[in-house]
């Protein structure tokens, strides 16, 4: 394997941040980043809302190689205005995308967002749009765009919908993945319906743990760089077409899902409809024994 870089074992994908994960992700030294910090590509709209601004908008975006592999890389910032998507930030990752297309490489997103801004809402939205249409025109050409979510910021709104066009997605313990986010659903349902702030009921309901055993994420992983990067290696070997038939198919497996855990109340209850053996154990297992579990699970419909 190719060398990685040194603190690579002991980085914390979730405490890490967006140039640390790429850092830890590809080869040692291999990553050359585009439209870096010197231009200085900030969002025009932030001063209006007397907001701060960040060099690289909260996302980072370039090539690098991963086991020696050309790979094109974007990694969002959680800790700025919580890896949200607006104009600039939306236009770097769609812009990455297109290059994908002419320089036939594979890609990997690193999600860390919580969805659009609210302050370039307009700009936003249509930037999810735009990388969405571009992910799948790249899937279509036969290559891979393979999602890494494990951020402090989860995968939510907008970014959620990217993460479903991927090719693959990568989870750990500490990612959650969701198209609302728990303040949202607190606030148009009550707090009867979602408590926010119960953390044990958010990771329960969105973490990597739910989204793995009920087939929204392909691979689950510790919360260490080098097993994202083991994870990364294995999904662009694997590879994974994109076409009407696989559309169709994933259509139907989402029906299915639906039908079958639609009047579950809790995930709990949905694991144990898996079949899953002491249900109310799996938060706290370690990687290794849920893994055991997942795979024991009853008619386990995993995703794409």
């Amino acid at each position: 394997m190719t060398e990685v870089a040194a603190n690579t074992i002991s980085l914390s994908w979730y405490e890490a941040s967006a140039r640390q994960r790429i850092d830890a992700l590809v080869d040692s030294g291999s990553f050359a980043e585009f439209i870096g910090p010197e231009l200085r590509e900030m969002s025009p709209h932030l001063a209006i809302f007397d907001l701060p601004e960040q060099f690289d908008d909260g996302i980072v975006v370039g090539h690098g190689r991963l086991d020696g592999s050309p790979v094109l890389v974007a990694a969002q910032e959680g800790r700025f205005m919580g890896g949200a998507f607006g104009e600039v930030h939306g236009a770097k990752l769609t812009g990455l995308l297109r290059a994908a297309l002419a320089l036939k490489q594979d890609i990997l997103i690193l999600f860390d967002t919580g969805g659009v801004r609210l302050q370039e809402a307009n700009a936003g939205e249509l930037a999810i749009a735009e990388i969405m249409r571009a992910i799948i025109e790249a899937r279509r050409a036969g290559l891979n765009v393979v999602g890494l979510i494990g951020g402090r910021a989860g995968c939510y709104g907008g970014g959620s919908l990217i993460a479903g066009t991927c090719s693959r997605l990568i989870i750990s313990e500490q990612g959650r993945l969701s198209v609302s986010g728990p303040e949202v659903i607190e606030t148009n349902k009550g707090i009867e319906e979602f408590d926010s702030r119960d953390r044990a009921l958010v990771w329960r309901t969105m973490g990597g743990k739910h989204r793995y055993l009920i087939g929204g994420a392909d691979a689950f992983v510790d919360d260490e760089a080098l097993a994202f990067r083991g994870a990364a290696i294995d999904a662009l070997r694997d590879g994974r077409r994109c076409d009407v038939a696989v559309l169709e198919a994933e259509q139907t497996r989402l029906e299915r899902r639906l039908q079958r855990f639609g009047e579950a109340e809790d995930a709990v209850d949905i694991w144990q409809t898996l079949g899953i053996d002491q249900p109310t154990e799996i938060p706290s297992l370690s990687t290794e024994a849920f893994l055991r579990a997942a795979n024991n699970r009853e008619n386990a419909d995993d995703a794409r």
